[in-house]
């Protein structure tokens, strides 16, 4: 028996409801978080009589409320509730995977992720290169030198008070740890922020280069290192620009899965 098809529409009419409403929720933004029924209309080509039946259906759910003051919808806290269950689970270490087995395969080299607990970068994440002579970074192991390139790339990111902060109190070992020395690190790690990675060759051990860029979250705060760690017979000084590139793209892919900004270019 052939099973009967509506004829009514209904089916019809209900996805397209379903998409007006996805829509209008995607019409808000970080730079738009605040809009009004005719923006929202006119962003998504409906009239305004449409757009307002949606919105009140939204705000129903939770997932729109009117601003106080200027009576104008945002985003409610609806949309939280319901990306609970997915936000609970997005975690950097299991997004950062796929990222770091590519670039693994595009360097050769062992390459790692690792996070900040206030004084040492923490090795969350590692795969070791397929070379036989390999540099390795063990789960678990913290650095805490200035001149490891994922150490850098955190200060990098921190104010001066907090960075001669760490240096004085000895969390960071930094040799000399006198004014000269301080300034010194400061320009640095003005360096790294500005070029996007940071270098460590043969500083920490003479036999090891490491590369390091930053990944950021949807607040463009830094939340890890992505790391390449070799042995430094195999990387020339040339080579550590390629290496930085491929670290710099590894980490902006994780960036934007954890929803967060990536400059153009």
């Amino acid at each position: 028996m052939t099973p009967q098809v509506s004829r009514d529409g209904s089916d019809a009419r209900g996805n397209a409801a379903l998409k007006s409403g996805i829509a209008v929720l995607r019409t808000f933004s970080s730079d738009e978080s605040l809009l009004g029924v005719s923006e929202i209309a006119a962003k998504v080509g409906l009239h305004k009589s449409t757009v307002s039946r949606i919105l009140a259906t939204l705000e129903a759910e939770g997932l729109v409320e009117r601003d106080t003051d200027s009576r104008r919808f945002q985003l409610g806290l609806g949309i939280i509730a319901m990306a609970g269950p997915l936000l609970a689970d997005l975690d950097v270490r299991r997004v950062s995977y796929p990222c770091l087995r590519d670039l693994r395969r595009a360097v050769g080299e062992t390459v790692a992720l690792l996070v900040w607990d206030g004084t040492e970068a923490v090795c969350v994440e590692q795969l070791p290169s397929r070379s036989q002579v390999k540099h390795t970074t063990p789960l678990g192991i913290r650095y805490r030198d200035a001149a490891s390139s994922s150490v850098q790339v955190f200060l990098a990111y921190a104010d001066a008070f907090t960075v001669r902060r760490l240096v004085t109190s000895g969390a960071i070992d930094l040799p000399g740890a006198d004014e000269s020395a301080l300034e010194s690190l400061q320009r640095r790690l003005e360096e790294v922020a500005q070029r996007g990675y940071a270098v460590n060759y043969g500083e920490t051990s003479v036999d090891e280069v490491g590369v390091a860029a930053p990944v950021f979250d949807h607040r463009d705060d830094p939340v890890a290192a992505v790391l390449v760690a070799a042995p430094r017979f195999r990387v020339s000084r040339d080579q550590v620009e390629v290496i930085a590139d491929a670290a710099r793209e590894c980490a902006k892919d994780i960036t934007q899965r954890l929803g967060g900004r990536v400059a153009a270019g």
